[in-house]
C-alpha cells in the first residue's frame, strides 16, 4: 500500500483550504503588537504560560516601549539642563544669569533628574505609593510655580530660568505619573493575556523594589515641600522696602543698591567729604549701619553713603566670574547713577578693604582718605580663595533652597525679615552664599590681580589710616606683618591703632567704635 494515498492527500488539500479561508484561524490572523512581539511562543498547543515566565512582560506592548524611549529621552534632556545650571554657578552663559542665586532654579533642575532617573530605575514595577506620593509632588510643584511666577520679586531674580525649571520639574512629575500607570496597565494586559490573570503576587526582589522607590519620592517630596516653604519666606521677605534706591547696572543685567543719609556740607556751609563706607564678609547694613549712623549724630562726620555688594542684603547677583575689578566697576556705576561723586573719605574691613583699594586707585583726587579696619591683605587671599571652602560654599548653597537653618530660626527663634535680609541670618541666604561662592572662585586669581595692580596706581599722598584688632595681631605674627605693610600704601599715614581686646571685627567693641569715630572725624574734618 502507498505510503501517501490520493485520499489523504485531497483530505489534507481540504483542510488547507478551510484553513486559508478562515480568518481567524491563528496562521492566518492578521499580526498585531501582541503576535508581532511574541512570535511562536503562544498558540492552541501550548496553552497559558507561567507567571513567572520571562515572556511575561508589559514590554512586549509597543506603547510601552515607547513610553520608555520617551522616558529615556526626557531624563538626557533633563541631565543637559542640570549640566548647564551646574556650570553656570562657576562661570555663567550668556543669557543665563539670574539675579538671584541660581541654586532655586538647579534644585528644581534636580529635583526633576532624580524623577527621570527613578522612574527608570523602577521603570517596570509600578507602586501604587509612587502614584500617590508622585500627585503629592505635582501639586507642590504647581504651588511653587504660582508662587514664583505671582510674586515680583521672586518673578525678578528667578527670571526666565527659574520658570523654565520649575515648568519642567512639574510636567516631569507629572509624566513619571503617566508612566507608572501606563505600565500598570500594561503589566495587567499581558498578564490577563498569557497566564489567564492579573498577578497579584510580587517577588521579594519587587517588593524591595517597591520600597526603595516610594522612599526614594517621600525624599523627594519632603525636599519639594522644604523648597516651597523658603520660597514663601522669600515672598514674605520680599515686601519689606530697601532704604535708599537700586540702580541697574552692566548695561541693566542687575541693580546695586545705595543708600546715603546726611548732610554734605557742615554747618558754616563748608562742603566735607562723604564717607563711604564697605562691609566685611557681611553685609554693610549688619556691620556699621549704626556706627555710621551715630557718627552723623555725634557729629563726627556729616554724611555717609554705603553700597551693597552683588549679591548681598538688597543688590541683585551678578553673572559669574565677579572679581574685585568687576564689583568695583558696578559700584562706581551705581553710585553715579545715584548722583554722589564724592569728595569720598573711604571706611572698610576685612575683605572689604581689598575693594575699596581697587576703588581708591581708581578715582584718584576724589579719594580724601582711608581708613582701613583690620582689613584682609591680598598676600591673605589664599585662604578666601581655597578649593575645600569653595567646595563647601557650592554644597551650602545647593541645599540652601530646602531652608534648613532658615526655617528654623524663623518660626522657632524669632528671626525677623532683616534678619534674613541684611541680619544676623544673612549668611543663610542663597543669594549671600552664591556672592561668597563668586568671591572664593577668583579671590587668588583676578581679585588678587586686581588689588596688587590698584597698589602701583594708588595716590601716594592719600591721607590712611590703619586700625588692627589687638586680638588678631597678637595672635598672628603674620598678620602683624601685613598689618604693617597695609600702612605702606600711601606715603601719608596718619595713624596705625591697634585696639586691645578688640576682635576682628573691631566696631563690636565700644573701644573700636570710638578710635574709628575719631579717625573718621579727623579726616572729614581736616
Amino acid at each position: 500500500m502507498p505510503l501517501f494515498s490520493k485520499k489523504n492527500d485531497d483530505s489534507s488539500d481540504e483542510e488547507r483550504r478551510r484553513r486559508d479561508d478562515d480568518p481567524d484561524s491563528p496562521e492566518q490572523a492578521p499580526p498585531d503588537e501582541h503576535t508581532r512581539l511574541l512570535p511562536n511562543r503562544l498558540d492552541s498547543t501550548r496553552g497559558l504560560l507561567a507567571p513567572d515566565d520571562p515572556a511575561v512582560t508589559p514590554y512586549n506592548l509597543w506603547t510601552i516601549r515607547t513610553l520608555r524611549f520617551f522616558t529615556v529621552s526626557f531624563a538626557l534632556v533633563s541631565f543637559l539642563w542640570w549640566v548647564l545650571l551646574l556650570v553656570s554657578a562657576f562661570t555663567t552663559p550668556p543669557g543665563f544669569h539670574t539675579r538671584g542665586s541660581g541654586f532655586y532654579a538647579f534644585g528644581y533642575a534636580s529635583l526633576a533628574l532624580a524623577n527621570m532617573l527613578f522612574t527608570l530605575i523602577f521603570f517596570g514595577v509600578p507602586a501604587k505609593p509612587v502614584r500617590i506620593v508622585t500627585i503629592v509632588i505635582a501639586v507642590i510643584l504647581f504651588v511653587d510655580m504660582i508662587i514664583l511666577l505671582a510674586v515680583k520679586q521672586t518673578r525678578y531674580e528667578e527670571g526666565w530660568v527659574g520658570a523654565v525649571s520649575v515648568i519642567w520639574a512639574l510636567l516631569m512629575s507629572l509624566w513619571t505619573l503617566l508612566a507608572d500607570r501606563t505600565v500598570k496597565w500594561g503589566k495587567e494586559e499581558e498578564e490577563q493575556r498569557l497566564t489567564g490573570r492579573p498577578e497579584t503576587r510580587r517577588t521579594l526582589t519587587e517588593w524591595l523594589e517597591v520600597l526603595v522607590s516610594t522612599l526614594a519620592f517621600v525624599v523627594m517630596a519632603v525636599a519639594a515641600a522644604l523648597i516651597t516653604l523658603n520660597i514663601i519666606l522669600r515672598a514674605v521677605d520680599s515686601s519689606m522696602a530697601a532704604p535708599g534706591h537700586r540702580y541697574p547696572v552692566d548695561g541693566g543685567k542687575y541693580r546695586i543698591h545705595v543708600y546715603c543719609h546726611g548732610n554734605k556740607t557742615d554747618p558754616d556751609g563748608k562742603e566735607l567729604p562723604t564717607v563711604l563706607f564697605e562691609g566685611a564678609e557681611r553685609p554693610v547694613e549688619y556691620e556699621m549701619w549704626d556706627l555710621a549712623d551715630n557718627a552723623v549724630k555725634n557729629g563726627s562726620i556729616s554724611r555717609y553713603c554705603f553700597a551693597d555688594r552683588p549679591g548681598m542684603a538688597w543688590s541683585d547677583t551678578a553673572p559669574s566670574p565677579l572679581s574685585a575689578s568687576f564689583a568695583t566697576d558696578v559700584l562706581s556705576e551705581a553710585l553715579a547713577r545715584a548722583g554722589e561723586h564724592g569728595p569720598w573719605v573711604l571706611a572698610s574691613g576685612g575683605i572689604g578693604s581689598i575693594y575699596q583699594r581697587v576703588f581708591a586707585s581708581r578715582h584718584g583726587d576724589s579719594v580724601k582718605g582711608m581708613v582701613l579696619i583690620d582689613a584682609l591683605h591680598e598676600d591673605l587671599l589664599d585662604g578666601v580663595g581655597a578649593p575645600g571652602r569653595g567646595f563647601l560654599l557650592w554644597l551650602r548653597g545647593v541645599i540652601s533652597p530646602l531652608g534648613l537653618d532658615r526655617l528654623p530660626g524663623a518660626l522657632f527663634r524669632g528671626r525677623t525679615g532683616r534678619d534674613r535680609v541684611y541680619g544676623r541670618a544673612a549668611h543663610q541666604n542663597s543669594k549671600f552664599i552664591f556672592a561668597k561662592l563668586q568671591e572664593n572662585l577668583v579671590a587668588n586669581s583676578f581679585t588678587k590681580r586686581d588689588v596688587q595692580g590698584s597698589r602701583e596706581i594708588q595716590h601716594r599722598d592719600t591721607p590712611l589710616v590703619v586700625i588692627s584688632s589687638g586680638k588678631h595681631v597678637k595672635q598672628s605674627k603674620k598678620w602683624d606683618r601685613k598689618q604693617r605693610d597695609l600702612t605702606k600704601l600711601t606715603d601719608n599715614l596718619k595713624h596705625w591703632d591697634v585696639v586691645d581686646e578688640a576682635p576682628h571685627e573691631v566696631w563690636w567693641t565700644w573701644q573700636g567704635r570710638e578710635k574709628i569715630e575719631e579717625r573718621l572725624r579727623q579726616l572729614v574734618h581736616g
